[in-house]
């Protein structure tokens, strides 16, 4: 907790507070404005890694000119709208907050050659900050990319088995919430998240499906959200049929490898960050998953036998003691460059007959 001159404020609601105007200043999106935010909250240091291609960025100054300026060209009446807003300590003592929602705009400059629509276009995202006293000193952060090439009519990759739409918020609307912290109820919600996430590694090595014991931790009207070019669906049934058993036909050792490996000269360490906040739940990590691409039937990609590191950033919310709503957001074109296929070069010679530059 922490003294504010009044009443006894937990950290949690305290960094909450402490990102408030950096997300104000992004919804109504100016280069000042928006600079000025990220050089008060941000350490000069900080590492802020992104989804594939933008990759690893250090500090704030270059956070907003590799990453937040092009966006802003792209769209020049760019906002932000984020649905959840949580807080944490996880069990390293690491204090993080993630942030959910979508990126919307006029698209009328190409994006990472991406063709302009000339109309309103969203991009979801799945933020975190991680804290050292009031500083941000680490983000993890995905843009869906791909959404944005599916609205664009540019999608170079296969159909997509879910449902793909403008991702929702909570249905209780109570993603953002300046309530005080809970610890009870918000590490309540954490160890449901990973009893269920312990389970599910237990398929298929240990077993079949009723070892996830799925109507244990999840709502029968569960809503699942994923990526583009895997989409949502809807109860365990949907969630089964559209991601989860394609995924685990590609790559059955899914979870069982978190040994240290080398990737590009730098070294990957699987990992999570796991918090609570109230009903809600999350997890981030750089990456937190490593398996292999032995099978086909998963996004229509042909079985290479590689080891791929997965980025998945997700959130949860409870309703009467289970999940009800799951937000996930994994690095789709990281998966593809680590196989050796440019999704965006791909993008490209389909895309080469029009004017991506949108002059």
């Amino acid at each position: 907790t922490i003294w504010e001159g009044g009443p006894v404020v937990h950290r949690a609601n305290h960094l909450k507070e402490l990102i408030k105007p950096l997300r104000l200043s992004m919804y109504s999106f100016t280069e000042d404005g928006v600079r000025s935010s990220l050089e008060s909250l941000f350490d000069e240091e900080a590492i802020i890694h992104l989804s594939h291609p933008f990759g690893d960025i250090l500090g704030p100054t270059s956070f907003y000119n590799q990453a937040l300026k092009p966006l802003f060209e792209s769209m020049p009446d760019l906002e932000r709208r984020d649905y959840i807003v949580i807080a944490g300590k996880t069990e390293k003592d690491l204090h993080w907050v993630g942030c959910a929602g979508f990126y919307n705009g006029t698209f009328l400059k190409s994006f990472l050659d991406i063709p302009p629509t000339g109309h309103i276009a969203h991009m979801r995202f799945h933020e975190f900050y991680c804290f050292q006293e009031d500083k941000i000193i680490e983000v993890q952060a995905l843009w869906d990319i791909p959404e944005l090439m599916m609205q664009s009519d540019s999608w170079p990759m296969a159909p997509t088995l879910g449902r793909e739409w403008c991702v929702p918020g909570p249905a209780t609307m109570d993603g953002i919430s300046d309530s005080p912290y809970d610890p009870e109820k918000s590490d309540a919600s954490m160890e449901h998240i990973l009893g269920m996430a312990n389970a599910m590694k237990k398929h298929p090595s240990e077993g079949g499906p009723e070892v996830m014991k799925m109507d244990y931790y999840w709502h029968p009207k569960m809503n699942w959200y994923g990526p583009s070019g895997i989409g949502s669906g809807r109860g365990i049934e949907g969630f089964r049929n559209w991601h989860q058993i394609p995924f685990l036909n590609a790559m059955p050792d899914r979870g069982k490898d978190t040994t240290y490996s080398k990737r590009d000269g730098w070294g990957d360490q699987i990992g999570y960050h796991f918090f609570g906040d109230g009903e809600y739940a999350a997890v981030t990590g750089w990456p937190n998953m490593k398996q292999t691409l032995t099978h086909d039937g998963w996004m229509g990609i042909a079985p290479s036998n590689k080891e791929v590191f997965l980025r998945s950033l997700d959130f949860w919310r409870l309703e009467e003691g289970k999940i009800r709503e799951n937000w996930v957001m994994i690095d789709i074109l990281d998966i593809y460059d680590q196989i050796g296929v440019d999704v965006l070069g791909r993008l490209r010679e389909f895309n080469k007959a029009k004017n991506i530059n949108g002059n």
